[in-house]
Parts: structure tokens; C-alpha cells; sequence
């Protein structure tokens, strides 16, 4: 990865000031490995959502994890449908590979995924939770 530079702006309006060069960032994508698209949970019981760590690169920019729930419809795939507030869990470390949650009392449905935030987002395949 190239050093960090900066440079002298000398068309601007604003002569002498430096501009910071912005460097590409290498992104942590980890899988989710649990829930899968067998998983069925039931609203109250205390799960895991799981994912690979074996992957890393070599400078993650953002260790902090956050999960939330969301979930997928035929009609509209692209849309996650995701709840912030109050998420899954947050503050855990992304290398632990795990963290377990308390599931929501949600309406039951087969269509909900997992979305995995700190670095990068990604989320689960659909999973059913039910009452």
C-alpha cells in the first residue's frame, strides 16, 4: 500500500493549504456462517449469529461490529428492510467470530436476514423465525 502523501493546492482559491490524499482501503466482507437457510429461531431464545474470521486483511479500519435485522421479499430483493433501532447487538469485536443475541419478538416469516456492519455490510441467507 503507497504512503501516505500530500500536496500543495496551487489552482484554489485558497493557495498554501494541502489537500490529504485519499488512499484505497482494503475491506473486511466476513461470510456470515449462521443463520443459514435452515436456521429457524423462536422469538425469546438466545442464539448465535456466526461468521468466518479466517480472512482478514491486513489492515481492518473498523474492528466495532453491529448486527441488525432485516429481511428480503421476492418482490423486492434489492431492499434489506433493516432495524436499527435496536439492533441485534453492537460494540462486540469483529475477530471474535460470534455473538449471541436475544431474538426480537418479531412476526413469524421465513424471509429474515442477518446483516453484519463494521467494517463492511453483508448479510445472511434467509432465515425463518417463529412464535
Amino acid at each position: 500500500m503507497p504512503a501516505a502523501t500530500s500536496k500543495t493546492v496551487a489552482d484554489d482559491e485558497s493557495p498554501g493549504r494541502t489537500a490529504a490524499v485519499i488512499l484505497p482501503r482494503e475491506v473486511w466482507s466476513p461470510p456470515i456462517i449462521e443463520p443459514d437457510a435452515d436456521t429457524v429461531w423462536t422469538v425469546g431464545s438466545t442464539v448465535r449469529i456466526v461468521w468466518d474470521t479466517s480472512n482478514p486483511p491486513r489492515q481492518v479500519t473498523n474492528y466495532e461490529g453491529k448486527a441488525v435485522l432485516g429481511y428480503l421479499t421476492d418482490e423486492d430483493e434489492t431492499n434489506e428492510h433493516l432495524e436499527f433501532d435496536p439492533p441485534l447487538a453492537e460494540g462486540f469485536n469483529l475477530t471474535d467470530g460470534h455473538v449471541r443475541i436475544q431474538v426480537p419478538d418479531v412476526s413469524a416469516s421465513n424471509e429474515y436476514i442477518v446483516v453484519l456492519f463494521g467494517d463492511s455490510g453483508n448479510h445472511s441467507p434467509k432465515f425463518t423465525i417463529v412464535n
